[in-house]
């Protein structure tokens, strides 16, 4: 999953939101540097991405994209699945997207000092531009998926993805909605556990 995901399964635990925002940035030892809240974050993300990358909905979406895009079709997946949830954004959460996005970037302002430097260097570009809120709309994928494409080491033509989810938008949009739900009651159980 995505961001935007990753943010609304945390539910209103700020440094349970935290951990779950940085969770890709946290290598090896560097997670015993954080308090136990965020670290309980770091470690739902890490079982949130290991739960998706196995199910079978969330495996048929990524066979859609991966002739063309190989290892990048999980990004896209994730990505286009953070499109589909803001795109239906009222039917998951009771805030209206944009109030939830500023609590969302207010929670990680005040909470600067604790994100890794590359969370924070992202920070400059996804607050000003609203990488969350534009999800919802082709242009902001677009433009999300243009910088996912400068900034990969290889060619990956992710800036053409666009493409394939317009032309599997019905079949990605019914494998997310029967996906997110299950992935949800996933996290109720995991954060019982804890």
């Amino acid at each position: 999953m995505n961001y935007l995901a990753h943010t609304f399964l945390s539910g209103q635990d700020e440094d349970l939101l935290v951990g779950n925002f940085i969770g890709d940035a946290v290598k090896g030892k560097a997670l015993n540097g954080y308090p136990a809240t965020i670290r309980k974050g770091i470690s739902l993300h890490r079982a949130i991405d290991e739960y998706t990358d196995h199910h079978t909905v969330y495996r048929q979406s990524r066979a859609r994209l991966s002739g063309r895009y190989r290892h990048y079709a999980g990004v896209l997946t994730d990505i286009f699945y953070d499109h589909y949830l803001a795109r239906n954004w009222q039917q998951y959460h009771h805030d209206p997207l944009p109030v939830y996005t500023r609590w969302v970037y207010a929670v990680l302002a005040r909470q600067a000092a604790a994100l890794p430097e590359r969370i924070n260097h992202m920070l400059q570009f996804m607050v000003p531009q609203n990488w969350l809120l534009n999800y919802a709309n082709l242009e902001g994928i677009q433009k999300v998926l243009n910088g996912m494409a400068r900034r990969t080491t290889f060619e990956s033509g992710m800036e053409n993805a666009l493409d394939e989810l317009q032309q599997y938008y019905t079949e990605l949009e019914q494998e997310f909605t029967v996906f997110f739900p299950q992935l949800q009651t996933f996290v109720q159980q995991k954060l019982k556990e804890t």
